[in-house]
């Protein structure tokens, strides 16, 4: 099994590269779905963090109030520390899990590990290699303007919360640039999944 990582900054055409390699037959594992599913109703993870900060971070339903926990964690860094201590170990749990079963269905797979906050989070992963889908500030503002509907204030300050784009390339052995074309972009996959056949 060969296990990549793949990330970068929002609007950068992360997903974009994802669908394309699932395409060509990588078996893609979602972080940001899996840090979903960690936290659904009936969890261990759920129910650790209604016990750390109240029974007001529940919602009617039984699922996590999202607006009401990120009321508390968002600019205080103890309780965000308390929450990450949490939900990342099941997050990693959950990850290896489905590593290993891609693994055990064919050794020879290529796992991608989409993960947007590669860089900003303490990475506990062996990756053979690091992928970075990159495209300047001013392309993926256009973006979430254009297409997601964002304002533009609203779209600068998604940007600047994250990595800088020096930072994630640091850590990049493959940079996917997406500023250009779609077809562009699917050329650099295609040339990238020849490589990790070879």
């Amino acid at each position: 099994m060969q296990l990549i990582g793949l990330t970068g900054g929002i609007a950068s055409g992360k997903s974009t590269i994802a669908s394309r390699l699932a395409e060509l037959g990588a078996v893609v594992v979602d972080a940001d779905r899996i840090a979903r599913e960690v936290v659904e109703p009936g969890t261990p993870a759920l129910a650790e963090i209604a016990a750390t900060f109240g029974p007001g971070v529940i919602a009617a339903d039984g699922s996590l109030d999202r607006p009401a926990l990120g009321a508390i964690v968002f600019g205080n860094a103890e309780a965000l520390q308390k929450l990450n201590g949490i939900t990342h170990p099941a997050v990693l749990a959950a990850s290896t899990a489905r590593f290993e079963a891609a693994a055990a269905a064919d050794p020879a797979a290529i796992v991608v590990y989409d993960v947007p906050l590669l860089v900003e989070s303490a990475n506990e992963y062996p990756f053979d290699l690091v992928v970075v889908a990159h495209a300047d500030a001013a392309t993926r503002i256009d973006r979430l303007v254009r297409l997601r509907g964002m304002d533009r204030a609203e779209a600068e300050r998604r940007i600047g919360s994250q990595a800088s784009d020096e930072e994630r390339l640091a850590v990049a052995d493959v940079v996917i640039d997406t500023d250009g074309t779609l077809d562009r972009t699917r050329e650099q996959v295609d040339e990238l999944w020849e490589r990790l056949g070879s």
